[in-house]
């Protein structure tokens, strides 16, 4: 799934990219990804982008058409990608027969595919007058990278939650942006279990995740920042510690990369860095072996 800092490598691309542009074509072919009717997505259609902006894993196109300013909005979800053309292509999109969720033309002749693999569809497109009317981001936590979200603030929202530490990386209500594969990499850079109850965390413990997060995340916003659409999921493979290295070694340990699968998902963490050489129960229980 695209997290924080391959959408804002995306945000980034498609801001230099299409600010000044008029939409000429707007053509949802999966009908199922998009989530709003009113605007209609039609109206986007002679709008002008104004800047592209970023909310968790939001994208969200600003426009302008006549004096109404409206927002495009996706996610991609877990297997949705952008497709960028310096010319779209003329082909006729069969509904149905496609990945292609949505093509966005402009008047330079250039646009982009949403598309989504797979058959569980999940991508999701809005057309809305502004971002707070979409679900997803009015109840979006706090960015990890903005100014204000200092540690204070995170020791606020880790205080009184009984939960396990890479749920809460991972809840969109709590912090912006972060997913199962950054918060893997959060975990492993602060040396910590990710079965760990955010609650009983000390004040070094604190301290020390506080400064995982912020690192990791904005060195990962850095190697996306001026890739093309193209490039930025092999960018984020190999900048990975230990998400989707099962069975590879830790380059910080050299101990054995293991994982804990779940029925949709896997998490991969240390055991040498993370949990004291404890193996994790690799079944649906959360709980180390004893």
């Amino acid at each position: 799934m695209p997290e924080m800092p391959e959408v804002q490598g995306l945000v980034d691309f498609l801001g230099r990219r299409t600010r000044g542009l008029r939409v000429t074509k707007a053509t949802v072919t999966n009908i199922a990804a998009l989530k709003t009717y009113d605007p209609p997505v039609e109206a986007l259609k002679g709008a002008e982008i104004l800047g592209v902006t970023r909310h968790g894993k939001f994208v969200d196109l600003t426009a302008r058409a006549d004096d109404d300013e409206l927002h495009l909005v996706f996610h991609l979800a877990k297997a949705g990608w952008l497709r960028w053309y310096d010319a779209l292509p003329a082909t006729v999109i069969k509904p149905g027969r496609t990945p292609i969720a949505l093509r966005v033309g402009f008047d330079d002749g250039s646009g982009f595919d949403l598309t989504e693999a797979g058959t569980k569809k999940s991508l999701a497109v809005y057309v809305v007058r502004t971002p707070a009317d979409v679900p997803g981001v009015a109840r979006l936590g706090p960015d990890p990278l903005d100014p204000t979200f200092d540690r204070d603030a995170f020791a606020a929202l880790l205080a009184g939650r009984r939960t396990q530490i890479k749920g809460v990386l991972r809840d969109q209500s709590i912090i912006a942006g972060v997913g199962n594969a950054y918060s893997d990499e959060i975990l492993h850079a602060a040396r910590m279990s990710p079965y760990a109850l955010a609650a009983g965390l000390d004040d070094a413990e604190v301290d020390s995740l506080y400064r995982a997060l912020r690192e990791t995340i904005a060195d990962a916003v850095a190697t996306a920042s001026g890739k093309p659409p193209a490039d930025l999921k092999d960018a984020k493979r190999r900048g990975m510690q230990v998400h989707g290295r099962r069975g590879e070694a830790c380059p910080v340990c050299g101990d054995e990369v293991r994982s804990v699968f779940f029925a949709d998902n896997s998490l991969e963490y240390c055991p040498t860095c993370q949990t004291g050489g404890k193996i994790l129960a690799d079944r649906r229980l959360s709980r180390l072996l004893k």
